[in-house]
C-alpha cells in the first residue's frame, strides 16, 4: 500500500474517533511523526502500525488497500512462494520438482509462468531421456513440452520446434 493512502486511512480513523494527533501519539510516538504518517511523508514501522490500530480501535485489515483481507494476502504470499520454489527447482535442474510446483500454479494467476516452466522442464527431461536412450520417455516428455510450449503468454516457438525435432529423431530410432 502506498504511504499516502495509508496515512489518509489513519487520519480518517482518528477523526472518526474525534481524537487529536496528541491523543493518538501518546507516549509511543511524537505528534510530529503521526503528522508525517498521516500526510504520507513517513511510513510507520509494523510496531507503530500495531500501536495505532490498538489506540484507534481498528483492525489492520481496515488499513489494507481495496478491502483486501489478511487471507487474500496469505494466498498471494503462498502463490509467490510456489513460484519461487518452481524457479529454484528448475535452476537446480530438479525438473520433476519444478513440474510439481508448476502443477500448483496452473489454476492461478501464475498460469502463464507455470506453463513456461513446465514446457522447459519437459523439454529438458526429454533431452536427458534421449541421451539415456529411453526413447519412449523422451517422446512422452517432448510431446508434453510441445503442448505446454503452445500455452500462455510465454508460448515458445523455440520449444515447440525443439520438441518436434526431438520427436522426429526418436521416431526414426523407434522406426515409427
Amino acid at each position: 500500500m502506498n504511504r499516502i493512502e495509508l496515512g489518509r486511512k489513519i487520519k480518517e480513523a482518528r477523526l472518526a474517533k474525534k481524537m487529536t494527533q496528541s491523543d493518538v501519539a501518546g507516549d509511543f510516538i511524537t505528534r510530529n511523526m503521526l503528522s508525517q504518517i498521516e500526510s504520507g511523508a513517513a511510513n510507520p514501522s509494523l510496531k507503530t502500525l500495531e500501536y495505532l490500530t490498538s489506540v484507534l480501535d481498528i483492525s489492520i485489515q481496515t488499513l489494507l488497500p481495496d478491502g483486501r483481507t489478511a487471507e487474500k494476502n496469505e494466498t498471494e504470499n503462498s502463490l509467490y512462494e510456489s513460484l519461487l520454489d518452481m524457479k529454484e527447482f528448475f535452476s537446480e535442474e530438479n525438473y520433476e520438482g519444478a513440474l510439481e510446483a508448476a502443477q500448483q500454479l496452473f489454476d492461478t494467476a501464475l498460469y502463464d509462468e507455470a506453463c513456461a516452466v513446465a514446457a522447459r522442464s519437459y523439454m529438458s527431461m526429454a533431452a536427458l531421456s534421449e541421451k539415456e536412450k529411453d526413447f519412449s520417455k523422451a517422446a512422452d516428455y517432448a510431446y508434453k513440452a510441445y503442448e505446454y510450449a503452445e500455452k500462455g503468454m510465454y508460448a515458445s516457438r523455440d520449444i515447440t520446434t525443439a520438441s518436434t525435432l526431438l520427436l522426429n529423431r526418436v521416431a526414426e530410432k523407434l522406426k515409427i
